[in-house]
């Protein structure tokens, strides 16, 4: 029985290791692909067409985004609210710094991360036990 334990224990810590660090290099390159996104101020508008967010970049230009009704919902009846727009792009916001693939991403590598390492620690435990 112990030996199976070790070898479960071994594939967990080399699956979680290895696949964690290909999965962490893949977070990286989304995260690098995502480019660079700046806090600012929001202010939402109701229009006949529907609600539009308005708000000045770091080159002091307007720019303006129309908000699905998802973005409507999340606001509440807000009539300002932090955004993140990209550097260098008008016309595009999200309330988020990151993308959702990129956290996506991050907390698989954590997880697979953690899973190896608990897994190395288990084995060494097993390697003075028996």
């Amino acid at each position: 029985m112990t030996n199976a334990l070790e070898a479960v224990v071994e594939i967990f810590s080399w699956v979680g290791l290895g696949v964690g660090s290909l999965v962490g290099i893949i977070a990286l390159v989304a995260l690098l692909a995502d480019g660079s996104w700046v806090r600012v101020r929001g202010f939402v508008e109701h229009e006949a067409d529907g609600a539009v967010i308005r708000w000045f970049d770091e080159d002091g230009l307007a720019n303006a985004c129309p908000l699905s009704d998802a973005q409507v919902a999340h606001l509440a009846g807000a009539d300002a609210a932090d955004i993140w727009v990209r550097r260098g792009v008008t016309g595009r916001m999200r309330f988020t710094r990151h993308s959702p693939a990129v956290r996506a991403w991050t907390l698989l590598a954590a997880i697979l991360l953690a899973v190896g390492a608990v897994a190395v620690v288990v084995s060494i435990v097993l390697l003075f036990v028996s």
